[in-house]
């Protein structure tokens, strides 16, 4: 049987050259591309031959640690199934724990496996080039493969079991965006060191933080042999450990799905329902994925966030004119850019038109309201600041402000956020209609909306008064204020989340009619 199966997973590699011509043209694309990767990453590997050992150990653990990481997201991002899915043998009567070792077996023989064994054994041979012995080299590429493609089969399995009925572009979409919130801040990061021919001292703790991790202990098991001895037992108890919980999860992932029956996809889920799909089924969950489809596909929207980024950047422009040192200029954008995300939904309820009906009847709740609608900004706005932040702290160049700038923008969005929660339903006013072009505005004969707008704005800037006051204290007189202005902002911004929301889930519930009537008579 063992035999059999592998046997057919080299069938499934050699046949995904057969087909029609575009299958095969991307196949053979994707083929080439990851070979000219795997030749690149191991000529840099043993260009490394002739380093330091603490910086051969840095890249090597951050590397494999990311390489275990893609492993492990793949399947979960991806929405390609499983050719070797344990379901697939259900009708055989196979021993399950004997049919789990066979899979695991199988599941080597991938072209990722392939190009992930080609660069362990580069950095087998620059390890024993810098005096370890073979063995725990040879033992490092064992762990640390066996540990990538196991995690692969579990992560696999768990999205065949949990994601297969919400398996969609935007599912997969939030996975990515959560990938670039996480990597694009520390490139940027990593990139702004000075390395200086050795490893600086903030990438050395985290390499040793990551060389005691599932997804770094096997591949720091070299090094750390050769500079840290009194460690170096840890790591290969970590990384079999590691691989043991994998087998058990393994296990249990081929027993659940071989007594787990598919429920058949309806024609509407094979369809697709887009954030309908992905959002929970709750009136929050049906108000968030609603306000989602508005804020991609609608072009009031789309105009509205296109405008933060071109505002935030002229900021830049009348300070250096006006003789700002560039290092302080570039500070500005980005606390703007968080003040306008969070005053953005200040009248969104205005843009549903007549379709706030739908609110209003059902009974829904005003809480599930009023935290429904924040989804599309909460979504937009943390990966725009989380990428934006770390950007202008290198611009500038000092990192000990990091906590500041994180306070100070938090402070400005979520109070925003709050405020806005309350504007939206006690002051909206009139704005162009669905389908309309955003740049046509209706004539209003009050000031509601001039009011609404600034008592926002202004009211977010006087809420993150102490954090801007901390901030400022820490880029002039004593950078220790940056952790007093981090705690503040956040406490300042969070608690006005919190009551704007409920405010506003109060005032929903009982202003609908008043609501009802605005939407009709605009």
């Amino acid at each position: 049987m063992a035999a059999h199966v592998l046997r057919l997973r080299l069938a499934l590699l050699f046949g995904a050259l057969r087909g029609d011509r575009a299958h095969v043209t991307r196949a053979v694309a994707g083929f080439v591309a990851l070979t000219v990767a795997t030749v690149a990453a191991c000529w840099a590997l043993l260009t490394l031959q002739h380093s330091d050992t603490d910086v051969v150990l840095a890249v090597l653990v951050l590397g494999g640690s990311a390489v275990t990481l893609g492993f492990a997201l793949a399947p979960l991002i991806g929405a390609a199934e499983d050719p070797l899915d344990p379901r697939r043998f259900a009708l055989l009567a196979l021993r399950r724990g004997r049919l789990a070792a066979v899979l695991a077996v199988a599941g080597l023989l991938s072209v990722p496996v392939f190009a992930l064994l080609a660069i362990a054994i580069c950095a087998a041979v620059v390890w024993v080039e810098h005096g370890t012995p073979w063995p725990v080299a040879a033992a490092s590429v064992v762990l640390g493969v066996l540990t990538c493609a196991l995690l692969a089969r579990v992560c696999m399995a768990v999205a065949s079991l949990f994601l297969r009925e919400r398996r969609s572009r935007e599912l997969s979409g939030l996975f990515l965006l959560a990938i670039v919130v996480v990597v694009v801040p520390v490139g940027v990061f990593l990139a702004s060191l000075e390395w200086r021919g050795t490893v600086p001292s903030q990438l050395s703790e985290a390499v040793q933080a990551l060389a005691l991790t599932p997804i770094g202990a096997a591949w720091a098991l070299p090094g750390l042999a050769g500079t840290d001895p009194e460690r170096a037992w840890l790591s290969p108890l970590v990384a079999v450990g590691t691989l043991a919980v994998l087998g058990l999860a393994w296990a249990w992932a081929v027993r659940r799905l071989l007594t787990t029956t598919e429920r058949p996809a309806s024609t509407r889920e094979r369809g697709g329902l887009g954030w309908f799909a992905v959002a929970p089924g709750t009136p929050g969950g049906a108000v968030a994925a609603r306000s989602l489809v508005y804020w991609f596909g609608d072009r009031r929207y789309i105009v509205n966030m296109l405008v933060i980024p071109v505002a935030a950047a002229a900021t830049v422009i009348p300070l250096l004119i006006a003789g700002v040192p560039f290092e302080l200029a570039v500070l500005v954008p980005v606390p703007f850019a968080a003040l306008l995300l969070g005053w953005l939904p200040h009248n969104d309820l205005a843009y549903d038109s007549t379709a706030v009906w739908m609110h209003i009847a059902s009974g829904m709740r005003g809480v599930s309201d009023r935290l429904g609608r924040l989804v599309p900004v909460l979504l937009i706005g943390i990966p725009v600041l989380a990428v934006a932040i770390p950007v202008a702290m290198s611009l500038h160049g000092r990192w000990a402000l990091l906590p500041a700038m994180v306070g100070v923008c938090a402070a400005l969005f979520f109070a925003g956020l709050g405020l806005s929660s309350i504007a939206s339903v006690t002051a909206p006013y009139a704005v162009s209609r669905p389908g309309e072009s955003p740049f046509e505005q209706p004539q209003r004969t009050g000031a509601t909306g001039a009011i609404s707008q600034s008592l926002v704005m202004l009211g977010a800037i006087v809420v993150s008064a102490p954090a801007l006051w901390c901030g400022w204290i820490a880029l002039t007189r004593d950078v220790d204020a940056a952790m007093l202005a981090l705690w503040a902002g956040l406490a300042a911004g969070l608690g006005v989340l919190v009551i704007g929301v409920g405010a506003g889930s109060m005032i929903f519930s009982r202003r609908g009619g008043r609501l009802m009537e605005f939407a009709e008579s605009t």
